[in-house]
């Protein structure tokens, strides 16, 4: 087994102490740092998430921050979701898209003041393409990465085990809402979210010297809540149709076919940069579309590349993500499928790694 070798390139987190102690069994890298994968097993550890309460080192989805005069102006400029009502205090999913349209990043928009923005990165070099609109443009803005390390919650015990560490009041924050939150002196954003369906939090850490305090503490209060180190769950994610930037989308896809058309408001997102190529594709729609589907056969492995889709002999699409789901006995996946077999019920040929299957399109995601 091949091992990483440390450098300086590849950074540790505020949390890393806890996560080796906690037995962690593999690691992926997502934005030049560590990103914990598995703890017992993807099976077990799935398992455990939809029952208890896991807490996630996600210290890799770094923030961009915007600060300044023109950073509303800048924010708009990167996305086709109209922010002129959005509130501090408030989460946006946005879509990041270039000049042609395509997908930059998937974000969560988290604004603090009308004059301060957080963009939670998925894996990509968003922050030089945001510095380079901004001094392209001359705005009066000022684009850096903070020290901010977030800290995920998850799990239908998510709201019992963070309310005994940040009072009764954090149940109070709505889904997509945030508030701040003392602990040990220092005043937290504490959002209610997260990459998983299972409903939890994400604690925003600010400086490092609070990690592993902030760990303890949720360890400490969540013993009898069966509380485990944990992280984003391939099986997890695809059954609620959560989508991975760089797996089921890249810059080469537009909003619309990644099915998140509901969040381009393409008519009165004035100032996007890719506003002119989006109200194409919203006239003439788009050929390809994200669809769930369902693959026969026995037990498959996890996808680590593109599957292509077939239909009589003819390329009709490529599953992006794929995974065995116990809940559901099913060979459960996330494609990328042209229009001529998107519908419902559609049948096609998947060619994994195990051979030819049958795949079929859902009307629906399982979560």
């Amino acid at each position: 087994m091949a091992l990483i070798t440390p450098s300086r390139r590849l950074r540790r987190t505020p949390f890393s102490d806890g996560v080796e102690a906690a037995g962690v069994k593999a690691y992926t890298v997502y934005n030049r740092m560590l990103l914990p994968t598995v703890f017992e097993s993807v099976q077990e550890d799935y398992h455990h998430l939809k029952s208890a309460v896991q807490v996630w080192d996600v210290s890799c989805e770094r923030q961009v921050e915007m600060r300044g005069p023109d950073s509303a102006r800048l924010m708009q400029m990167l996305t086709p979701r109209d922010l002129r009502g959005m509130l501090p205090g408030r989460c946006f999913y946005v879509p990041i898209v270039d000049e042609t349209g395509g997908m930059l990043n998937d974000p969560v928009a988290v604004k603090l003041a009308e004059d301060r923005w957080w963009v939670s990165i998925a894996d990509s070099d968003l922050l030089l393409w945001i510095k380079g609109i901004a001094n392209g443009y001359r705005l009066d803005v000022l684009v850096d990465e903070p020290d901010v390390s977030p800290l995920a919650v998850q799990g239908p015990k998510a709201e019992d085990l963070m309310a005994r560490v940040f009072g009764d009041a954090v149940r109070e924050v709505r889904f997509f809402r945030f508030g701040m939150f003392d602990f040990q002196g220092r005043s937290l954003v504490v959002a209610r979210s997260g990459y998983s369906k299972q409903g939890g939090y994400e604690i925003y850490l600010e400086g490092g010297d609070l990690g592993m305090p902030l760990w303890n503490a949720l360890f400490d209060a969540g013993a009898d809540l069966d509380v485990r180190a944990g992280c984003p769950n391939g099986i997890e994610r695809i059954e609620g149709g959560l989508l991975s930037y760089g797996n089921d989308m890249t810059d080469d896809n537009t909003p619309h076919e990644c099915g998140l058309g509901r969040f381009c408001d393409t008519q009165t997102a004035i100032g996007c940069i890719g506003r002119d190529a989006l109200l194409r594709v919203a006239k003439e729609g788009p050929v390809q579309q994200i669809r769930p589907l369902v693959i026969d056969g026995d037990p498959l492995p996890g996808s680590d590349r593109p599957w292509a889709l077939t239909a009589g002999g003819r390329s009709v699409g490529q599953v992006t993500s794929a995974n065995y789901s116990p809940d559901f006995e099913s060979n459960i996946a996330i494609g990328m499928v042209r229009m001529t077999h998107w519908d419902a019920g559609n049948s096609m040929e998947v060619h994994t790694p195990d051979g030819t299957r049958q795949a079929v399109v859902r009307d629906a995601f399982w979560a």
